[in-house]
Order: C-alpha cells, then structure tokens, then sequence
C-alpha cells in the first residue's frame, strides 16, 4: 500500500521543517536542540519514506553503543513511529544482524560503532541513507567512514534515482564538536577549509516544539537543570567555554595537527571505572605518543563502558595496535584488580601502576599548560584530528575544579599519558602524581 495512503500521523511544525530540509538539495541534514524534540523521530519517518518510495534501497541508522541504538530505536522509536504514522505497514524483522525487510526489499539497517562484528558487516555494504543518531558521542574519524559507504545507487518507483542522504542529529555539547564547525560554522573540522556550497543545512528543534506529545511536568524538570545542562537539553544551544577553563576551545584547535612525525615513545593510558558494561562512568583509554620533536601527540581515543573484561581487552587492543611502550593504569580504583584485568587480557603487556594522590584538576594544569604558546614556544601537545568526547571533558575543566557531567575519565587518561610521556622519567615504573 503506498505509503501517502496509510499516513495518519500530524507532523508537529517543527518536524514539518526537518522534513522539508531533509528532502532539500542538502545531501547533509543536523537537527541539533533539547531532548525529547522529535528529533530521531522524524529522522526515522523520513527513512522509511525513502525505503517505500526506493524499492531495494537500503538505510543505516547508527549510534556509538550498539545496546543503545538496538533498545532506544530499533525496538522502540523505530516500531512506535510505523505504528502511528503507518499503520497497517508490515515488515519483517531480523533480530540477530538487526535489520528489517519492507515488501517492497527496501532494508532498514541497525548498528553500534563500537561492536566490531557488526562495523564490518555494516562497511560491508551500501546505503542510500545513513543516519549517525546522538552525534554528539561519535568521533569525526568514524563519521567520515560512515560516510564511506554512502554509495548506493537505487531507483525510485518513478525511475529516478534516490539521492543519497545523511542525516544527523544531537543535543548539542561543546563548539569544539564536528558538527558545529560543519554545520554551524561551514568549515572542515581537519583544516577549516570551507564545505562545499549548500551540501549542508540544519535547524534547531527544541522541547517546546513538542509540547504535545510531552508528558506533564517534563518542562518542568528539564527548566530546574543546572545551567549547563539546561543550555543543553531544554535550550538545545551548543555550549560556550567554561569561565576559567584550562584548555580553551582556541588553544585546541591551535595544537590540531593532521598527522605526526616519527614517534619515539607511545603509551595506552587507562583511567578505570566501576562500570559493568551496563550503566555507571565510562572507561578513558587512549593512546599518545612523543614525536622525535619531543611533543606529545593525541592519537586515538578508545575510551569505552565495558565489563573488566571488556574494558581490559580494550586496551591491550589499542596498546598491540600502535606498538606501545606500556600501559599506565591508575590504581586508585581497584588497584591490584585493575593490573590483573589487563595482565588476563595479555600476560605479556608492560603495566605501570599510578596513583593520584592530588585533585584532578592540580593534576592537569602541569599538562594543560603544555599546550600553552607562548612567544617564545610553540604548543607541546598536539591532537592528530578532533577528538570531541574528550575535548568536551577538557574545556570543562577549570582552575576550581571539573565542571562537567559525570566523570571526565577521557581527560583522566589524557593526564596519566602525558604526564609519564611529558613530565616523568621514562625509566620509572611505579609513580604517583
């Protein structure tokens, strides 16, 4: 039955706008504001308008955790927007690779970035759509190879061909994030070259654009949210700099650097957490190395919520990957729990053990002012690309103390790594700062 026949559902206003950008010449589409807006919502109905119209097309919808965009989409938002926009629309579903199948073969597909099986089956393939939801969690690198496989090419029922679309969407964080130099500013978040001329647009939907369909009293709660937070997720306004904060936005983006010369030292770093892959504080993993310039360079960031095991295997992951030296774990939560989850995940990794015996922001103004220019002396640190989660937790941090939600294990692990790279002995095994 096509689709215009079975539609029920009243868009709000808001929503209206995000479908007329989304059909707009724009082959890139940000809906970025508060919660509870409409937003993934009518970014969903928008691909299941695209799966009927393209018979055969295939869509990505895609979040950072696999358990998120599995339980919050494609077993809740997904199933309740077809049932009150298209009602009597049937398809079936595939839990196990986690796609579904509409009548006409058009495939709607469902995968986390940080389950590699199911990455490589997602890179595997071609889409008509991709659609990375919550943003705000993703780093540039994997949007950029997300984008890779926005390759398919299909017919509509009309005989035209479908165009290709991303669709994007978050409540906004810090002005460092991608998509705000993308989108907001038209820049290239690597160099700040300018994008290409209208390939991208976005629009701000908001709480308030949705009061309808909103239960009494959320407005409410979302209004008695500290400022930052209300900013976020009642406002839905990407975030200014912390007063005070330790590493400026400007400076991040002064020490930005596409690539690094030749690395005499790299190191994993692991800030733990009581997390067992289900909920609580996440896991900051990264690795950075020092160039033969003697600078630090941020290279990856793998910080993740997994069980022990998880986490454990995570790094030792990131330290085969790139070689390094040793992984610094700090001991202060679990201590000799923290050495043995590494050592099970691999007996043969070096392990230095750190404790924090000062606050964690005495802790990092000796590395914030690393990457400090002064007249006479460049930056000393350098992130090879964006790494927004962590820069986010960075710019939070001030000289009264971290001012950010949650805990800024990303920042953490930054801290452990530079510090034993930058500002300790290479010789020295055992350490506390």
């Amino acid at each position: 039955m096509p689709f215009d026949e079975v539609e029920v559902f009243r868009l709000t206003e808001k929503q209206v706008v995000q479908r007329d950008a989304a059909a707009s010449s724009a082959r890139h589409i940000l809906a970025f504001g508060g919660s509870r807006s409409g937003k993934t919502f009518g970014f969903c109905r928008c691909i299941a308008v695209r799966a009927f119209v393209a018979p055969g097309s295939r869509h990505l919808i895609t979040r950072l955790h696999n358990i998120d965009v599995r339980q919050a989409i494609m077993m809740d938002t997904w199933p309740s927007m077809m049932r009150v926009c298209f009602p009597g629309v049937t398809y079936n579903e595939n839990k196990t690779d986690q796609f579904i199948t509409f009548e006409n073969g058009s495939e709607i597909w469902f995968g986390g970035l940080d389950d590699k099986e199911r990455v490589e089956k997602i890179l595997g393939k071609e889409f008509a759509t991709i659609y990375p939801n919550e943003t705000s969690q993703i780093s540039y690198q994997s949007i950029l190879t997300v984008r890779t496989r926005l390759a398919q090419k299909v017919k509509r029922s009309d005989g035209g061909y479908l165009n290709l679309k991303a669709y994007y969407d978050l409540n906004p964080v810090g002005k460092s994030h991608w998509s705000h130099s993308e989108f907001i500013e038209g820049v290239s978040p690597v160099d700040k070259t300018p994008m290409p001329a209208g390939s991208r647009v976005h629009l701000q939907m908001n709480p308030i654009d949705n009061l309808d369909n909103l239960p009494d009293g959320y407005m409410e709660e979302l209004s008695t949210l500290p400022s930052r937070e209300r900013q976020r997720f009642l406002e839905g306004n990407y975030l200014s700099e912390v007063p005070n904060t330790l590493w400026p936005i400007s400076t991040l983006d002064n020490c930005r650097v596409s690539s690094h010369p030749k690395l005499q030292r790299i190191v994993v770093s692991v800030d733990p957490s009581g997390s067992n892959g289900v909920g609580g504080d996440m896991q900051g993993i990264l690795a950075v190395g020092q160039g033969v310039d003697g600078h630090g360079y941020v290279l990856e960031d793998a910080s993740c919520r997994k069980s022990p095991a998880g986490w454990g295997r995570q790094a030792v992951d990131l330290y085969g990957k790139w070689g390094a030296d040793c992984i610094v774990a700090e001991n202060n939560y679990g201590g000799a729990m923290v050495e043995s989850t590494i050592k099970t995940a691999d007996p043969n990794a070096k392990v230095k053990m750190v404790s924090a015996t000062r606050g964690k922001h005495v802790r990092a103004e000796p590395i914030a002012a690393l990457y400090e220019e002064t007249p006479s002396q460049l930056c000393r640190v350098h992130h090879v690309g964006r790494f927004q989660g962590l820069e986010d937790q960075m710019t939070s941090f001030t000289t009264q103390g971290y001012q950010g939600q949650g805990s800024p294990d990303r920042a953490d692990a930054l801290v452990w790594a530079l510090t034993e790279l930058m500002l300790t002995g290479n010789n020295s095994w055992e350490g506390t700062i």
